[in-house]
């Protein structure tokens, strides 16, 4: 039997909640609550489409020009979005994990980063999605090999659906932040922090229609309950998703899924992804993970039905 485009599928299902984990990426292909769609799926005989449901490490989002300076030794990555010129993403978006645990309600995956040009640090990052009746929370954990200490960042990339409409155009956003990331217009390179006062085109801190505005920007200043923060995302029907995440995260990417020109893609889906860190933290240091030989980190988010 041949193994379809996005790899191995793992099924799991749990209190009316199903999902399926694609091998390669350990991307997250399809989420669902009694049928309905909460993120935008892919086919399993599909190379997945970019990065969605993808998990990102040893960083999120970009490294400015692939090249930062770690422990005094300057570092190039190879250039993954070309047309920017940025090292995007990580490392492990393409890689087969192989199973460590596979339950009815439970997996876990686990894949291992060796050293190569650019990034010669060995860190085995492993993968839990689980279900319940609380939606699908996933843990990413990263332990260093290594005899050396190594950077790490990490987060999820989901493309979250609220409802039929099929277009974040139609949906209501709310989450917590009162920083936004600016950054460059042509190549998304960081620029400033912010307050989003500054910039009320993206201030979702009241619950308001997305309309046509285009964001695709870090955010931080996270108001959060209980340390918990959340983006919530509704449907002119009544029906939604939500995303928590813990401090662990202190960041989170939001992108409108912009593709002008490609009806089937544009704007179906609100990427909502927790991050560890910032774009380019491997150049600024911001909150920037540095494991230590032997040390592991883990990091953890939530999504479920509204």
């Amino acid at each position: 039997m041949s193994i379809p485009r996005s790899g191995r599928q793992l099924r799991i299902a749990s209190g009316g909640y199903e999902a399926v984990i694609a091998s390669v990426g350990a991307s997250l292909r399809t989420l669902q609550k009694d049928g309905r769609d909460l993120v935008v799926p892919f086919e399993a005989d599909e190379v997945r489409p970019g990065y969605r449901g993808a998990t990102l490490a040893p960083w999120p989002n970009r490294i400015v020009d692939g090249r930062y300076v770690f422990a005094g030794v300057e570092h190039q990555l190879p250039l993954t979005e070309p047309s920017r010129g940025q090292a995007l993403h990580g490392l492990l978006c393409w890689t087969e994990f192989a199973d460590r645990l596979v339950l009815d309600d439970r997996i876990v995956l686990a894949a291992v980063i060796e050293p190569q040009s650019g990034y010669p640090f060995r860190v085995e990052v492993e993968v839990e999605y689980r279900l319940d009746a609380d939606g699908l929370a996933q843990t990413v954990t990263a332990r260093n090999l290594g005899t050396d200490a190594a950077p790490w960042g990490t987060g999820p990339h989901p493309y979250l659906v609220a409802g039929p409409e099929r277009s974040v155009d139609e949906w209501t956003l709310t989450f917590p932040a009162s920083e936004v990331l600016t950054v460059t217009s042509d190549r998304l390179s960081p620029v400033a922090v912010e307050p989003v006062s500054a910039h009320p085109e993206w201030d979702f801190r009241a619950p308001r229609p997305i309309g046509d505005v285009f964001i695709d920007h870090a955010f931080t200043g996270l108001t959060r309950a209980d340390g918990v923060a959340e983006v919530r995302l509704t449907a002119p029907g009544g029906t939604g998703v939500a995303m928590t995440w813990d401090e662990r995260c202190p960041w989170v990417q939001v992108h409108t899924a912009d593709n002008p020109g490609v009806d089937s893609i544009h704007r179906i889906g609100l990427a909502v992804e927790p991050m560890t860190c910032p774009p380019d933290a491997f150049t600024s240091g911001v909150d920037l993970v540095v494991l230590a030989p032997g040390a592991e980190h883990a990091a953890s988010w939530r999504i479920r039905a509204l």
